[in-house]
């Protein structure tokens, strides 16, 4: 222990479980529990006098994210007035107004992570709601609110979680972002990816006064890391983060867009450098800035993991960007989409799935991943040959990026949900800007497929936060259309930005979507168009869509009377009737 930590420690006193990590690091754990007798650290003679703390500003906010049962990660963004070593005090209470701590951490924000700061709150109780805040000196963060996940032998009967994806700081406000930050009983936020955008200004997006920084594509750690602070400075995605634990995965903008493995469409290395290099500083910058936990300290490649709420929920969080993905196919009709030697996830992702997907007791496996896995289609076509009858229905899929352009890992995962007669299986996607819900069969063929067989699970596509679906006229001839050659897609609606909440019980999984009444008026951001409003549901043991359920209740005495909300900067209501 070094003699700042030290003197950190003898200034709070009892101690704490205390947990070093500089942004993007793990952490390990030292000390006590806070609850126990804590051994004082003698001063030893030759240590220099505690100094004053540094002057600081906490500009970007706080987040919390990955919540396990007995830890939580826990972020903040330091900036300070000169360049050097900071050392901050991270306390976790079980009030707002953190007179009731439970934990103590310290760690150090350095130049060489930006200035973030991540700490593994760790030794926590299970299924608990903490409030916690980052301190240097007497200058404290604005305070968060996070929770635990139940233990995963722990019966749960109801959980509540928002779905986003696909937030372009440069097409409009965060509407969506405030909307769901005003959900005050939600259990986690889930962030399927397209977290931030690459492009320079007026490259993808010209909203007034809502230019991307730095003023150029980005390309370099530097550039990437300016962009996060960027997105962090926005009040509705720190409003987001600060009430609620974020999951979340990359999609391909974090990086730059259509990228896979080796390469990207939009990376030029004549111009913009070595691939590897790019992908490398755009993994760093993530993890820098998002309370994502590491596997082990410095390993910013993976990102596929796995969460467990009590026996409710098992969530694989899947990477089918930059880990395994072959590049993309130019052509839709190419037959080796459906190549076994094709691969959007690697060997070991697939193994860490399948596995997943068998080991789990829980009574629903969803799956969180980034790009449409159910089939879309323009047309029937036959089978090229008899040994291809499985992949009939994926002849005339005509978006490459999607699981249609990598046809034989899909069928392996599906086999497998089969073979092993696992059901509740519900995948959840963002990527596209619309909102989509479809059964998902090996071969959803009208003709020639399997169509009259149990789905062997649901999909429910996320809108985006902000960035366009399609162009007004096209989105409603497209939503009429689409389920027409597709009658395996239950749902589409293709222009509107929104979020899916999702409320999981026992005996249903239910998407509602909600759409944004405004993402161009900055006195509607938060507002909910409810003439909008979507309702899908599958029930346990059968992946049916049902439509046009009723909206769920909210859970207020469970979670936001007990363990409330924080407040709101111009808060508005929650809901608009049209």
């Amino acid at each position: 222990m070094d003699s700042k930590r030290r003197s950190v420690i003898q200034a709070l006193g009892a101690g704490g479980t205390l947990a070093l990590a500089g942004c993007g690091g793990g952490s390990g754990s030292v000390g006590v529990q806070a609850n126990s007798p804590a051994t004082p650290t003698p001063n030893q003679p030759d240590e220099p006098p505690v100094t004053a703390a540094p002057n600081v500003r906490f500009e970007h906010g706080v987040a919390s994210g990955d919540p396990l049962s007995d830890r939580v990660m826990l972020w903040t963004r330091v900036t300070p007035e000169q360049e050097g070593e900071i050392p901050v005090v991270v306390t976790v209470a079980t009030d707002q107004a953190m007179l009731q701590p439970v934990a103590v951490y310290a760690a150090t924000a350095t130049a060489e992570r930006d200035y973030c700061v991540k700490v593994d709150a760790d030794g926590l109780q299970p299924d608990h709601w903490y409030y916690y805040r980052f301190s240097v000196g007497d200058q404290h963060s604005p305070v968060g609110r996070t929770r635990t996940f139940p233990a995963s032998s722990s019966f749960i009967d109801r959980a509540r979680f928002a779905v986003v994806s696909c937030a372009n700081y440069a097409y409009g406000f965060f509407s969506v972002y405030r909307a769901v930050a005003e959900r005050g009983d939600l259990d986690f936020v889930l962030h399927l990816g397209d977290y931030l955008y690459e492009y320079g200004p007026g490259e993808y997006g010209d909203f007034p006064e809502r230019d991307p920084l730095p003023p150029q594509e980005m390309v370099t750690l530097a550039d990437y890391r300016a962009r996060h602070a960027q997105y962090k400075t926005d009040e509705d995605l720190q409003a987001v983060h600060q009430q609620f634990p974020m999951i979340a995965v990359w999609d391909d903008h974090e990086s730059t867009n259509d990228s896979y493995r080796d390469g990207a469409e939009n990376h030029q290395p004549l111009s913009e450098g070595d691939w590897e290099e790019r992908k490398a500083v755009s993994r760093q910058a993530y993890f820098e800035w998002l309370p994502i936990r590491p596997r082990e300290p410095g390993n910013f490649s993976v990102i596929y993991r796995r969460f467990q709420f009590g026996d409710l929920i098992d969530l694989t969080m899947l990477d089918t960007r930059l880990e395994g993905r072959d590049e993309q196919l130019t052509v839709p009709l190419d037959p080796a989409r459906n190549s076994e030697d094709r691969h959007l996830i690697s060997d070991a992702q697939m193994d860490f799935l399948l596995d997943s997907l068998s080991q789990s007791s829980s009574q629903w496996r969803f799956i969180g991943q980034q790009v449409m896995f159910g089939q879309l289609n323009i047309a029937e076509l036959p089978s090229l040959s008899e040994d291809q009858a499985q992949l009939r229905g994926n002849l005339s899929a005509i978006n490459m990026d999607q699981w249609d352009g990598y046809a034989a890992d899909r069928l392996k995962i599906l086999n497998h949900i089969d073979d092993n007669n696992i059901d509740n299986v519900v995948v959840l996607t963002g990527d596209i800007h619309t909102s989509w819900a479809t059964e998902i069969y090996r071969n959803p063929s009208s003709l020639l497929g399997d169509l009259f067989d149990k789905p062997l699970a649901a999909e429910f596509v996320t809108p985006a936060v902000t960035s366009p679906g399609f162009p007004e006229g096209a989105a409603e001839l497209a939503g009429v259309l689409i389920p027409v050659v597709n009658p395996h897609i239950r749902y589409v609606e293709a222009k509107s930005r929104g979020f899916i909440l999702v409320d999981v019980t026992r005996e249903h999984a239910q998407a509602e979507f909600y759409y944004a009444r405004s993402i161009e008026s900055f006195d509607l951001r938060g507002q909910i168009d409810t003439s909008k409003t979507k309702v899908v549901t599958v029930k346990s043991g059968d992946s049916r869509i049902i439509e046009d359920r009723p909206v769920s209740r909210p859970r207020t005495l469970r979670t936001a009377w007990n363990n409330p909300p924080l407040p709101l900067n111009s808060v508005t209501r929650n809901e608009v009737l049209s």
